[in-house]
């Protein structure tokens, strides 16, 4: 089940982490016993701290780590969204006859505002320009091999460090640690999984010696063995690929638009926001 909320990503970023938005949906949007109604449920919309408390604890489950300041407003524009759809769904009676209500009711009420869309024309030159915006999601990333001497709990940078140079022939130190090893490991996937700074100094370190990065998990001692270069692909070897991206990103921006013009008849109302 999709939601208009979110632009929806590209097929070869499977695992880019507004994907997660997407898989967690259904849990957050999904529980009514999260949403307190107001004493007039037909034009206010409250979101309450409990609302965003529990999107939060669920983001952090899935992602290891709290969301950040956008990523809170996104998961909160994802609620109201739905609240949008479910409650034009119920004064449709789209809920008569249907055990699992709720989410059955906004799957309805979307399916309802996609039957009225229709995909504007897409000729080469506007699928040529769209897949120039977007072209690191068609070219072959660069790619890196390397080794991780994974220590055993959270190393503190001293423990960390004294441990790279151990493993580089300075010193000695009792470090519990497996070692991982890495070939060909595409660096957008880096970025994902560890973070952009990290995958920036990786890339960066001289090839052979054991390291010190941080990143968003926590302190890591790596060692690069080596750099693969990305490669740009053509137009037209991908053009049946962008065309699906295209048409799908371009009617997910054009559900959202819709739900959001419905919802211009409702009042929102969340901690520190009121409109």
């Amino acid at each position: 089940m999709s939601f208009p909320a979110l632009p929806l990503s590209l097929r070869g970023l499977a695992r880019e982490p507004l994907l997660h938005f997407l898989l967690l949906g259904a849990l957050i949007f999904g529980a009514d016993w999260l949403h307190t109604r107001g004493a007039d449920p037909a034009a206010r919309i409250e979101v309450t701290e409990q609302v965003d408390t529990e999107a939060a604890r669920l983001f952090a489950a899935s992602m290891g780590r709290a969301p950040t300041v956008q990523e809170r407003a996104t998961l909160r524009q994802r609620w109201v969204d739905n609240e949008v759809l479910y409650r034009e769904g119920l004064a449709l009676r789209m809920d008569q006859g249907d055990p699992t209500i709720r989410e059955r009711v906004i799957f309805k009420a979307l399916s309802m505002i996609e039957a009225g869309l229709t995909l504007p024309p897409a000729s080469d030159a506007t699928l040529r320009a769209w897949f120039e915006g977007h072209r690191a999601a068609y070219d072959a990333p660069q790619r890196v091999d390397f080794l991780e001497a994974v220590m055993q709990g959270r190393p503190d940078p001293a423990t960390a460090a004294q441990f790279a140079a151990a493993l580089n022939g300075r010193g000695a130190a009792s470090v519990e640690s497996d070692l991982r090893v890495f070939k060909g490991r595409p660096r957008n996937s880096l970025e994902l999984g560890y973070g952009a700074p990290f995958a920036a100094s990786l890339v960066a370190l001289p090839a052979g010696s054991w390291q010190v990065l941080r990143s968003s998990q926590g302190y890591h001692v790596v060692r690069l063995e080596g750099l693969h270069a990305g490669e740009p692909v053509r137009f037209e070897d991908v053009r049946g690929r962008v065309l699906q991206d295209w048409k799908d990103q371009t009617l997910q921006a054009m559900r959202t638009r819709a739900v959001r013009e419905l919802g211009r008849k409702y009042t929102v109302q969340a901690p520190g926001v009121r409109s």
